[in-house]
Formats: structure tokens, C-alpha cells, sequence
């Protein structure tokens, strides 16, 4: 292990591009820990905080986790999204049992909440106007890998189960379609990547400073009008987004019309 102190890249990049390299050689598996940061630092004869930056790098790219006063470790596979929001809806609009399985949703709170404006321009109200929200928390194997919420107009939830701090045996569009009366035909994704809020870095057990991905959902009835504005956030660097889709063969052109003369 050496770094090149002519080199244009910053040592602390360089380390982390070589422990990177490891990592994807095998030489640390998924859980196992590295050596110590003054160990490491030893190695490549630099500095303790070069190499805390590198390993910060690292961290942030989300390929080691730094469990505090244990260490630092390979992490293991990242989530993968690999239907977006349309995984809700599944095949032929029934339960996705695959997401079923692996992911665990723990409903948190139904209530009256002001409209974050994301939420408030997607409904067309003002910022801040009150709204039904279901938030909810999702884990897998005990960790946390999304915080959610789901939107919906106080008049067409009023008196609805919609309205009732439970979980439903069914997704949540089939009970809201039932309590609203109304049909999801269409939906929006809108996805960026952010700084996660301080609630958001303390439920997903993240730090302040590691980026976040965040979904705006907005399903909407035949008339164009939603229905229900979801979000959901995810840790970016433990989250992976694959989306497959069909490419249409090309269409030939067509014969040109024998009467027509070009000039």
C-alpha cells in the first residue's frame, strides 16, 4: 500500500480508491471489519485524518459503515429498487408478494398535518393547509430503509378508514380506491437526491452529511386529478434504482406514394 505524493489526485483519494479496490478483490467481505485507522495509517505512512477522510469518502459512497466504538466494516449488499413506485401496484394490479417478503412496513401515524410544498403543489393548495397523512417506516433484516408518508384531501378521507390508525391486510391504493371512490389510472415519479433532514439522518441511523434519495409519488384519477401524494426517502448510498423496460423496434418508413413527385 503507497501513495504517489506527485500525483495530481489527494492522498486521502488515493487511499480510498485502493481500499475501494480491495473491497471489490475480496479482500474484506461483506460485515468484516477493517483494520484500525491508525493501522491503516501506518500502512501508507500518512496521517490518521487523511486516512479518516478517505474512509469518510468511502462511507459516503457506501461501501464501509463506521460503527461507533467498534470500527469499520465492509457494509454488505445495497437495497435495490428495482420496480420504483409501481412495485406498490404489482402485476396486474395485485400485491407485489416479493416486496411483501423482504420488507417490512411499520405504519407510525395517521393525522391532520400542514402540507410540506412539494405535497401542497402537487394537490394545487396552499403551502402549509392541512392534509390526511399516513407515515409509515420500512426495515428490513431490523434496519431502517425508508421513511414514508402518504397525502390525501381531508374531504375525500373524512369518515373513511383511511382516517383510522390501523394497518389494512391489502396495499394501500386498493383500500384508498374503496374509501374515495375513485380509480388511480395514472401516477408521477419524481426522484432527487438531498441532504436528509436531522429526523430523517436519526430514524434511518445515518450521518447528517450522507445524501439521501427522495421519491414524490402522485397518483392520479381518470380525470387527471390525484388521488394520493406519496413520499419516500431512502439512504442514497445503501440504495440502488433499476428500472427495465421494453425498447420498441423501429418503425420503417414508409413507401413513398408513387404520384407524389419531389422537386
Amino acid at each position: 500500500m503507497q501513495i504517489n505524493p506527485g500525483a495530481a489526485e489527494f492522498p486521502h483519494r488515493q487511499i480510498a480508491a485502493q481500499l475501494k479496490a480491495q473491497v471489490r478483490r475480496g479482500d474484506w467481505g461483506p460485515g468484516e471489519r477493517l483494520p484500525s485507522i491508525p493501522a491503516i495509517a501506518e500502512m501508507f505512512g500518512v496521517a490518521k485524518q487523511t486516512v479518516q477522510r478517505a474512509v469518510d469518502q468511502l462511507r459516503v459512497e457506501g461501501i464501509l459503515i463506521t460503527k461507533p466504538g467498534s470500527g469499520t466494516y465492509v457494509r454488505g449488499t445495497r437495497r435495490r429498487l428495482n420496480r420504483l413506485s409501481r412495485g406498490r401496484y404489482g402485476g396486474f394490479r395485485g400485491y407485489h408478494t416479493d416486496l411483501a417478503a423482504r420488507y417490512r412496513q411499520q405504519l407510525v401515524s395517521v393525522g391532520r398535518s400542514p402540507a410540506p410544498a412539494e405535497v401542497a403543489d402537487a394537490f394545487g393548495v396552499p403551502d402549509g393547509t392541512d392534509l390526511l397523512c399516513r407515515r409509515h417506516l420500512v426495515r428490513t433484516d431490523d434496519s431502517p430503509v425508508e421513511v414514508g408518508a402518504s397525502w390525501f384531501l381531508p374531504r375525500d378521507t373524512a369518515g373513511t378508514s383511511l382516517e383510522r390508525t390501523e394497518a389494512f391486510g391489502r396495499p394501500l391504493y386498493q383500500e384508498a380506491e374503496e374509501a374515495t371512490g375513485r380509480r388511480y389510472v395514472s401516477a408521477t415519479d419524481t426522484i432527487s437526491a438531498r441532504q436528509p433532514s436531522r429526523e430523517e439522518a436519526e430514524t434511518l441511523q445515518i450521518r447528517p452529511d450522507t445524501p439521501v434519495l427522495h421519491l414524490l409519488h402522485v397518483a392520479y384519477d381518470a380525470h387527471r386529478k390525484p388521488i394520493e401524494v406519496a413520499q419516500a426517502t431512502w439512504p442514497g448510498p445503501m440504495t440502488t434504482l433499476t428500472e427495465e423496460y421494453q425498447i420498441p423496434a423501429p418503425t420503417p418508413d414508409p413507401e413513398p406514394d408513387p404520384g407524389l413527385v419531389l422537386g
